[in-house]
């Protein structure tokens, strides 16, 4: 049981870093300017559903990508690691997305699959951390994975329908503080991917 609630600690808190639901208020902010509540609303609950689904589909058939493809897990891992890693760095450094950059935006509603459902919600560090933990997971264990995504989607919804009132009370100053520091605990799990691979891959 130790073990279990271990596990759902460590899947949340990567979930959680990598996606990175306070960093992500901005860009929903500057996407959704034009939009009144209730379309926000809408907007969050369709972006945050389809992430769910992309993400759970990697979950659940991780393992069969794997056989098919003929992927190995060292690789993966390595590969993984690097991808993570660099999401991290990027975001220590803080440079602004290209999507955070555009000021003037053509409003509309499609927006919630793409660019926010995919790339910022499900995009590739997300993808590949959930992945990561697929590559050696029992069906309990994919459980936890989509139960567990399933919640840090939730706290997105929650942040993005509150991003009003979170921006003044938090403040944006804050707001790049706590994007720096998951910014570090991305770095770190992509690290400890890598070594991870490199374990596997030369001594087994």
């Amino acid at each position: 049981m130790e073990n279990f609630w271990l596990f759902a600690i460590g899947v949340f808190t990567a979930f959680f870093a990598i996606n990175n639901p306070v960093g992500n208020i901005p860009i929903f902010m500057s996407l959704t300017k034009q939009a009144d509540r209730s379309r926000k609303k809408f907007i969050s609950k369709k972006a945050t559903f389809t992430a769910f689904i992309i993400v759970s589909g990697f979950i659940i058939l991780g393992k069969y990508i794997f056989e098919f493809f003929g992927l190995t897990i060292p690789a993966f891992k390595i590969t993984g690691g690097l991808l993570v890693f660099f999401v991290g760095f990027e975001m220590i450094r803080a440079q602004q997305s290209s999507i955070d950059n555009q000021t003037e935006i053509d409003f509309n509603e499609g927006i919630s699959i793409s660019p926010l459902a995919i790339p910022i919600l499900a995009g590739p560090g997300t993808i590949v951390t959930a992945m990561n933990y697929t590559t050696t997971a029992s069906y309990l264990d994919m459980a936890v994975l989509v139960v567990v995504f399933g919640l840090v989607m939730l706290l997105n919804h929650l942040a993005f329908i509150s991003s009003d009132y979170l921006v003044r009370f938090i403040g944006q100053n804050k707001i790049i503080v706590i994007e720096k520091i998951m910014g570090l605990i991305i770095a770190i799990i992509g690290t400890n991917m890598l070594i991870e691979g490199i374990n596997l891959a030369f001594l087994g």
